[in-house]
């Protein structure tokens, strides 16, 4: 799994927010477009695109884009 292609599945979430601004490192609760509403989206993506499934709390433990990558990552084994 790329990580550039999972931050344009992410990006794909959001319908206002710049594609250059969502990066590795990016905060993404940070960003002013960022609701509840996103989050369950990002989750229903991750299910659909990778097959895998994360909690709420795994959701609310990642910071960045990247750790949320890993954690996807790391149940794909």
């Amino acid at each position: 799994m790329e990580i550039q292609k999972f931050i344009e599945n992410f990006a794909a979430q959001f319908d206002d927010t710049d594609l250059d601004v969502f990066k590795p490192e990016t905060a993404f609760r940070d960003l002013e477009e960022y609701s509840s509403i996103i989050a369950l989206s990002i989750i229903a993506m991750i299910d659909e695109e990778y097959g895998v499934a994360i909690s709420g709390s795994e959701m609310k433990s990642a910071v960045t884009i990247e750790e949320l990558f890993n954690i996807v990552q790391a149940k794909l084994g």
